[in-house]
């Protein structure tokens, strides 16, 4: 646990918790003196109790004011896994069942089909970290990197919302590999779901290449195929294999240019999605050492509760005193000077 203050500077104002210790809060009275009257120790106490809870309240007002944080920091964990990011294809495609229709009926959509089975996924890997990044004309970081199942299953749950016309693949592996840097090395993985590519900039392909040499990834491509759309292995017509002709066949190529272990899924149904992302799951278990980042907790809440305590301490204490001299005065049966009249 790291404690720490977001205002260290309010320390200096500590010394003014001394003040109640050398000054009373109470009423003095001068009296000619007390050398007759019989010891108090409970007097004393009281007033010893007083002059501390003045100090507490003067110290905790302090303290709530340099506002402690407890928590934070790192911790080293120890698990079976991989470091994965999730590169989710958000175009408008991907809300069109793998016949290339609208969904109707009990229909679903490839987005959806997707979404159910990485969930699962997920779920299943507690020991994993992940990222999600979603892509259509730009990357959207959707979460960082983390250990948190719920959180990564809930940033998938958003992938089957209505998505946009274009695909931006290249930038999208940029935010991706962005994600997978400072993990741990021998497990990093980028999991790629789309049903289909577009043309990479040769320069962007030029800036993918230097990110994966520094960071190598074991990268998977789970291609949802649309019915009768060119698949990675058809063989190109004449004069037709070109990256605008045949995206798809190019991006595969291009990912086996890379020098990572590389592997893709062809699928055409939902059944066939779950078995492709079960077999990545039965590639992807190795021993993971990584860092996870602990909460930070504020701590000023408790801070002016002792001061409050102490404050209404104070309040009961001011509210019991007595004025002796007024309460003689006032006494049944006490003595009263008349004034004197002439004779």
């Amino acid at each position: 646990m790291t404690d720490v203050l977001a205002r260290p500077w309010a320390l200096w104002l500590l010394p003014l918790a001394l003040l109640p210790l050398f000054s009373g809060l109470t009423r003095r009275r001068a009296y000619p003196s007390l050398a007759g009257a019989p010891a108090d120790p409970l007097s004393r106490l009281v007033s010893g109790a007083i002059r501390l809870a003045g100090a507490f309240a003067v110290a905790a007002t302090i303290l709530a004011l340099a506002g402690p944080r407890s928590g934070g920091g790192s911790v080293t964990r120890v698990g079976e896994g991989a470091e994965t990011a999730l590169l989710i294809d958000r175009s408008a495609s991907m809300n069109d069942t793998f016949a290339g229709a609208e969904p109707s009926g009990g229909e679903e959509s490839k987005a959806q089909a997707a979404r159910h089975v990485l969930q699962d996924y997920l779920r299943r890997r507690p020991h994993d970290r992940f990222g999600v990044i979603g892509f259509s004309t730009s990357p959207m970081p959707m979460l960082p990197m983390t250990g948190d199942v719920e959180a990564a299953a809930a940033a998938v749950a958003a992938i089957d919302r209505p998505g946009l016309a274009y695909t931006d693949i290249g930038r999208g592996l940029a935010a991706a590999l962005s994600l997978l840097e400072g993990e741990a090395r021998d497990a990093r993985v980028l999991l790629l779901v789309s049903d289909g590519a577009a043309v990479i900039d040769p320069k962007v392909q030029d800036r993918l290449r230097m990110a994966i040499a520094r960071s190598p990834v074991n990268l998977y491509w789970l291609f949802l195929r649309t019915a009768n759309a060119p698949g990675l292995h058809d063989l190109p017509k004449a004069g037709a294999d070109t990256p605008q002709a045949m995206p798809e066949r190019h991006l595969d190529l291009f990912f086996k240019s890379l020098g990572v272990p590389y592997r893709a899924f062809e699928v055409e149904n939902p059944g066939a999605v779950e078995a492709a992302v079960a077999a990545i799951g039965r590639l992807e278990t190795r021993p993971v050492v990584y860092q996870e980042r602990l909460p930070v907790r504020d701590e000023t809440g408790r801070a002016l509760a002792v001061a409050l305590t102490c404050v209404l301490l104070l309040l009961g204490a001011k509210l019991a005193e007595t004025d002796l001299a007024r309460t003689a005065r006032a006494a049944p049966g006490a003595r009263t000077r008349r004034p004197e009249t002439a004779a």
